[in-house]
């Protein structure tokens, strides 16, 4: 493994890795995730922010392979809701939950909402050797549908319809959706960053 052009995704998402690796391809890194790593620690995320979560993740990821790690944390935050689900938005409908059974939880409870917005928020950390460290944060605007449509994406994506659009998330491809979603603004800044501090 060549120790400067590789990136390690601190991550066990298989949606969020093949997001992340679409964005970071023009970069030509050999990029891991947690699913590459099996000696990677269980990481407990217990942080009451999104930021509070991505840095302790690529922290302790950086720190045990010595690589330049990229850890996000983000999540759904619905106005109705007073922002929740917010940092349990992974564990909105219980552990490990389909993103069928997310989506219906929450068309349950947003039932009789009037107010549909919502947000989708994206809190990056790149940690790199020496304790450097970046944070990066994209937002999303959009709306809470009444019913599941499209079948791409995971997560809350066949719910949310961003602003300016007439399809959820679940049903753009791949590359519209990282244009505009919360993740993908937040990885283009980070993709820029990536490449002045790993060296070709």
């Amino acid at each position: 493994m060549k120790k400067h052009r590789t990136l390690i995704l601190a991550t066990k998402n298989k949606g969020k890795v093949r997001e992340i690796k679409h964005v970071l391809k023009p970069l030509k890194l050999k990029v891991l995730s947690l699913l590459d790593l099996p000696k990677a620690p269980d990481i407990r995320e217990n942080g009451r922010t999104f930021l509070a979560n991505a840095v302790k993740k690529a922290s302790i990821i950086a720190k045990k392979f010595r690589q330049v790690t990229l850890a996000d944390d983000s999540g759904l935050e619905v106005k109705a809701l007073r922002g929740q689900p917010g940092i349990r938005s992974a564990r909105y409908a219980g552990a490990n939950p389909t993103s069928r059974k997310l989506c219906m939880k929450l068309l349950r409870t947003m039932k009789n909402k009037k107010d549909r917005s919502a947000r989708f928020v994206c809190t990056v950390a790149i940690c790199g050797p020496g304790k450097r460290l970046k944070i990066i944060q994209g937002i999303c605007k959009g709306m809470i549908i009444d019913r599941m449509l499209g079948s791409h994406g995971f997560g809350y994506d066949p719910v949310f319809m961003p602003e300016g659009y007439t399809k959820t998330f679940a049903q753009m491809p791949l590359k519209l959706k990282n244009r505009i979603s919360h993740r993908g603004r937040a990885l283009r800044k980070a993709k820029a960053y990536l490449a002045r501090i790993i060296p070709s």
